[in-house]
């Protein structure tokens, strides 16, 4: 597996990746807003993929400054979790966009209630990568709970 900046050639590969969590995060493949928000990281430099035999498997949408960093989307094929892709993904996003800087990374995951928060093991994933629940965030587009995970940028663990 490689992980690397994603092109335009890798659209496809983040329409894949929504369309295997659309249950848990709403409408995305058929979504312009969804697209632009794709396209746009990729144009920025700030999209991610992780690619195995070919295909990608990973992907990865960042944003921020210092002092806030924030994961805008990671996703990961089902087959490939538990893999060590998501690490991947955000171990090079912190070498290639926080740098070293000071600061803190966020990412809006589930809310403990959420069916998905179990079901994809987002949570558990970031809290071994050092990221602790904070706040409440709004609730996502298809009305599941959502809470901001944060730690302090350059920690143990990406």
């Amino acid at each position: 597996m490689i992980v690397r900046l994603a092109g335009e050639r890798d659209f496809g590969g983040f329409l894949g990746l929504a369309g295997g969590v659309e249950q848990w995060f709403g409408a995305m493949v058929g979504e312009p807003g969804f697209h632009e928000a794709v396209r746009g990281h990729i144009r920025r430099g700030v999209a991610l993929v992780a690619v195995s035999g070919g295909s990608v498997v990973g992907g990865l949408l960042f944003g921020g400054e210092a002092p806030v960093f924030r994961v805008h989307w990671l996703v990961v094929a089902e087959d490939m979790r538990g893999r060590g892709v998501g690490q991947a993904l955000m171990g090079e996003a912190e070498r290639r966009f926080v740098r070293g800087r000071a600061g803190w990374v966020e990412v809006v995951t589930f809310g403990a209630d959420h069916p998905g928060a179990v079901a994809s093991g987002a949570r558990v994933f970031y809290e071994r990568l050092g990221f602790r629940p904070a706040e409440a965030a709004p609730p996502g587009p298809e009305g599941g709970s959502r809470q901001v995970f944060r730690r302090a940028a350059g920690e143990p663990g990406e």
